[in-house]
């Protein structure tokens, strides 16, 4: 007697891959949205924006002219890159076109590893190859019809042309062309429309949270917020102090000696990952990368050292100026 455990729909070999689109999926989504949130991502000014992030990889990356090519129109290549995540993303959870999107998702990690994540060693210490690696399941097999989008909308061009669910063996071949062409046709109309909405929209949100130069302020001038950060007399000498700079990013302070307070942002200049103080310098904890207490590179895969936040002792109060 067969078990009913063996039909178990979820035991079927077309579910297997469902863990991996929800992941793959969910991350890319989450990756576009962060950028387009991100008020420094399209900042040209800014060292951790796009244009700052493609200038630096054109130095060692294998395809550093193109790089540098996109990076004369950073803003430009940062949305198609922000919003080719987001459809990669919405393409692999929906089930739409999800051949399709594991192309975009191969493509994209693909072209992250040749530049953002070429100088990392070991090489698998670098995420975006095995990102390459795991959309190539979803390229070779598709969603084989589990929670897929595609699919519902081919069961609804074959109900309208009243034919069953599932085809047969021995239909006729212009029959699945024209359920095919129906599908794609309604398929694309969602692609089309939602493109059109979210792209319209996420760019007028990612350049609105642009931060704006005041009138007169040269391109790469920093206005200083005024902040403060603590009492100079409350940190002692050979010491740390932990805070947020103005732009919402951690930061630290140090006080290498007795007339001298040092402030940078703690953002890995690598992958962005919040660098920890280890006195007298720097840490990452996400690819080993460290920097002096003056925050120059001193090991790992970082290039480009640690943004200095100037500051000086307004009236016994460590100010950023």
């Amino acid at each position: 007697m067969t078990s009913t455990r063996e039909h178990s729909p979820m035991r079927s070999p077309r579910w297997a891959l469902l863990p991996l689109r929800a992941f793959l999926g969910g991350t890319l989504v989450y990756a576009g949205l962060s950028k387009l949130l991100d008020t420094q991502y399209l900042d040209d000014t800014a060292p951790l924006g796009v244009h700052a992030q493609m200038l630096h990889a054109a130095e060692t990356s294998p395809i550093g002219p193109l790089v540098s090519l996109a990076a004369d129109h950073s803003i430009v290549t940062g949305l198609t890159i922000a919003f080719g995540e987001i459809a990669v993303g919405l393409g692999a959870l929906l089930g739409l076109f999800t051949r399709l999107a594991a192309l975009g998702g191969v493509l994209l990690s693909v072209s992250f590893f040749l530049t953002v994540s070429w100088t990392t060693r070991p090489y698998y210490y670098g995420a975006d190859i095995v990102f390459a690696f795991a959309w190539t399941p979803l390229l070779m097999t598709g969603d084989a019809g589990a929670l897929s989008l595609t699919a519902w909308l081919r069961a609804k061009a074959r109900h309208r042309l009243g034919l069953p669910t599932h085809g047969t063996p021995d239909e006729d071949v212009a029959v699945q062309k024209d359920v095919r062409r129906r599908t794609m046709l309604r398929g694309g109309l969602i692609a089309a429309a939602t493109t059109t909405v979210g792209v319209s929209a996420g760019s007028a949100l990612a350049l609105a949270r642009r931060p704006a130069l005041s009138p007169g302020e040269p391109a790469g001038a920093k206005v200083g917020s005024g902040q403060v950060i603590g009492a100079a007399a409350d940190i002692a000498v050979g010491s740390s102090k932990s805070f947020t700079a103005p732009n919402g990013a951690p930061a630290h302070l140090l006080h290498p000696a007795p007339d001298t307070f040092l402030a940078f942002n703690a953002t890995c200049t690598h992958q962005g990952c919040p660098v920890s103080y280890v006195g007298p310098g720097f840490r990452c904890p996400c690819h080993g990368s460290t920097f002096d207490e003056n925050g120059q590179v001193t090991g790992g895969p970082a290039r480009a050292p640690l943004i200095e936040i100037p500051v000086e002792v307004i009236d016994g109060q460590v100010t950023i100026t």
